[in-house]
């Protein structure tokens, strides 16, 4: 079920049922180092809470005036004239990297995108959108209208895990759900790997856990993810870590991630 080296990866979603585990660090980091490497890279953000957002652009993910709302949104009133994907899409300050922003808004529309079963849009639209390399979707921490559209547009799912008895139990449930929608929706879906996040290397516990789960065959990534205070400073900076401290042990830990995915 994991990608072989051979295959290259342009949607990539990041998804846990469980919020606090890191998705949109994980998203935003991973997308700067993409972009920083030349790469035309796009982040979708479908989570309410708008945490990538605003890591990508500060305060002023407040004021943009199209985004993941309206893409929905416009799926609803079609007798409007639609609009291209690109005018969603947003230009950070950083080159190459673009951002669909999320607001309050994507949950009141949520019930109507539902009944109209509007669920293939999105793929739709990213597989006709054609001026990006790399794009990472960010999910709600559950499995609802929008993680299904972002599972079923994407081609590879990111699990971020912490190494706690709570998440590895979610855990088994989640790998479940993805294969549900592997074989009812999208059948190119691929489990790219589970990123240990906050991996205290020296307790005994993360050690233990993560051996078990490699023992039962499940695609633990070797790139693991330390706990960092630097982490919530680059999200106050609104830099994510490859801008903000590129020399922090952290970061480079995000290089080493971004290049396990990127070895083909």
């Amino acid at each position: 079920m994991r990608l072989s080296v051979e295959e290259l990866v342009m949607r990539r979603v990041v998804f846990n049922q469980k919020g606090g585990v890191g998705k949109s660090t994980i998203t935003c980091n991973l997308a700067a180092i993409s972009a920083a490497e030349g790469l035309r890279t796009l982040v979708i953000d479908l989570d309410t809470q708008g945490n990538s957002s605003h890591y990508l652009l500060g305060d002023a993910a407040e004021g943009v005036e199209l985004g993941a709302a309206d893409f929905f949104d416009q799926l609803l009133n079609l007798k409007l004239s639609p609009k291209d994907t690109s005018e969603f899409i947003t230009a950070t300050a950083h080159p190459r990297l673009s951002v669909m922003t999320a607001s309050p808004q994507l949950a009141e529309l949520e019930s109507k995108l539902e009944s109209r079963y509007k669920i293939y849009k999105l793929r739709e639209a990213l597989e006709a959108l054609d001026s990006f390399d790399r794009i990472y979707i960010d999910t709600p921490p559950a499995l609802n209208f929008y993680s299904r559209c972002a599972l079923i547009a994407a081609e590879s799912v990111l699990i971020p895990f912490d190494c706690d008895e709570f998440s590895r139990k979610a855990l088994y449930q989640l790998i479940d759900n993805i294969e549900e929608i592997r074989a009812d929706h999208n059948a190119a879906l691929k489990l790219e790997g589970i990123v240990v996040n906050q991996y205290q290397a020296r307790s005994s516990l993360p050690a233990r856990v993560v051996q078990e789960l490699r023992d039962e065959g499940l695609p633990v990534l070797d790139a693991t993810l330390s706990p960092s205070v630097k982490v919530k400073e680059s999200h106050e900076a609104a830099l994510p870590l490859i801008h903000f401290a590129p020399g922090h042990k952290l970061a480079q830990e995000f290089v080493a991630l971004h290049a396990l995915l990127h070895r083909a």
